[in-house]
């Protein structure tokens, strides 16, 4: 293993800045794919460096590029590096001192400290050019949360661009976890998202005589009964699926049986193979009952996210990594995937890499810690240094020597 420089002390010298630059986005935090404070306030933050910045028509994204300055850097491998920047449209309740000043918005998942720590991390590696041996790309990415903001950086052609990353890594926070720790695993890290309506249309009439009716409401409701037996009956228990309906529209008043009534739901999987069953059962089990009750039932499945898919090989080199850098101790290997889903899941269909959690419990919070997307969530803001040298760590050690191809097999779960 080659020598990683001592990063870890150099980033708890950096966290001041990495904490004040936090508190900056938090306090103003952004939607979507425009996010202008946000993005102003990174190009602040690398004001100096000797790096080059590319932008994309299509978000206000970034992307720094840092070339090492050993005699093999401009020949050298190139590795990607990611932090997330857009907020969530929900309120703030926390009472910090630089809560949300914009009703409405909060950084609740993270993203502000995702986007600290990779400003921080370049400010590392550019004090140690000379022992890089290739190039970092630091992707400052926009509209993750629902916007698909990596892969419209993706076709704006950031990614791809000259040097072409071979490898591409990714640090999460999670609340639940204790502060410091950093938690992986091989294969599916996080769920597919996909969105999914049904209509069901019958055919309206007076709520006192129902026999005269085709009333699409109970239809509806055997619908959403039917899609959970179709869960526990039809889906294989090691390759699962969630499929949640969360919300049902219909009627406008107590005496009126409606045409329509309408089921919104999320359906999550961590294989294509059971996504695709699952598109196939939703509307198998919808246009069946509603034939059975002579209503009609529209299906429409708008695909979201993919699977988020770690590579295992490079699980291995960054577990390897995370060890010599802050103790085998301080790695947690996960059991199974989280449900949720990640946008960076577009950028690891495209070349091998990962995406680790970071655990940011807050201290004295010990019974119950909110989780991402809680208006109560707050993090430790000093295990922002642990992922500020991780990330450095990562790409010295990955330009210096890359990763092995045959280390995977076991090494992460």
């Amino acid at each position: 293993m080659s020598h990683l420089p001592n990063f870890l002390s150099e980033a708890r010298a950096l966290l001041p800045e990495a904490v004040a630059l936090r508190r900056r986005i938090h306090a103003k935090p952004e939607l979507g794919l425009d996010l202008p404070m946000t993005t102003q306030a990174v190009l602040d933050a690398l004001r100096g460096l000797d790096v080059q910045i590319a932008r994309g028509p299509s978000t206000s994204g970034l992307m720094v590029s840092l070339t090492g300055t050993k005699p093999q850097s401009q020949t050298g491998r190139t590795i990607l590096l990611r932090g997330d920047m857009d907020a969530l449209p929900m309120p703030e309740n926390t009472g910090l001192e630089f809560a949300s000043e914009i009703e409405g918005r909060m950084h609740a998942c993270g993203h502000d400290a995702h986007t600290a720590m990779l400003v921080q991390a370049v400010h590392l590696l550019h004090r140690h050019r000379e022992q890089l041996a290739g190039t970092v790309k630091f992707m400052f990415q926009p509209g993750e949360e629902g916007y698909a903001g990596a892969r419209l950086m993706i076709e704006d052609g950031l990614l791809d661009a000259d040097p072409r990353p071979d490898a591409a890594f990714a640090l999460h926070i999670m609340p639940q976890f204790p502060a410091g720790k950093i938690i992986g695993r091989p294969g599916p890290l996080l769920a597919s998202a996909d969105t999914w309506t049904v209509v069901v249309r019958g055919r309206g009439g007076h709520a006192s005589m129902p026999h005269d009716t085709v009333d699409p409401i109970p239809v509806a409701c055997e619908i959403v009964q039917a899609l959970q037996t179709f869960v526990t009956r039809r889906v294989h228990v090691f390759d699962p699926i969630v499929l949640t309906c969360a919300r049902i529209i219909a009627g406008t008043t107590n005496n009126v049986i409606p045409e329509t009534a309408e089921l919104l739901g999320t359906l999550r999987a961590t294989s294509q193979e059971a996504r695709e069953r699952a598109y196939e059962g939703i509307r198998r089990v919808a246009a069946n009952i509603a034939s059975a009750h002579l209503c009609q039932a529209k299906v429409d499945i708008k695909i979201g996210y993919p699977v988020t898919l770690n590579d295992p090989e490079f699980v291995a080199f960054a577990r390897a990594v995370a060890s010599d850098l802050l103790g085998a101790e301080n790695y947690h290997a996960m059991a199974a995937p989280l449900m949720g889903a990640e946008d960076f899941s577009y950028v690891l269909q495209r070349m091998p890499g990962c995406m680790l959690f970071l655990g940011v419990a807050p201290e004295g919070h010990h019974d119950h810690v909110a989780p991402c997307h809680s208006n109560h969530m707050i993090l430790n803001e000093d295990a922002m240094a642990n992922g500020i040298a991780l990330h450095a760590a990562i790409a010295q050690r990955f330009l210096d020597q890359g990763f092995d191809r045959s280390a995977g097999a076991g090494g992460g779960t």
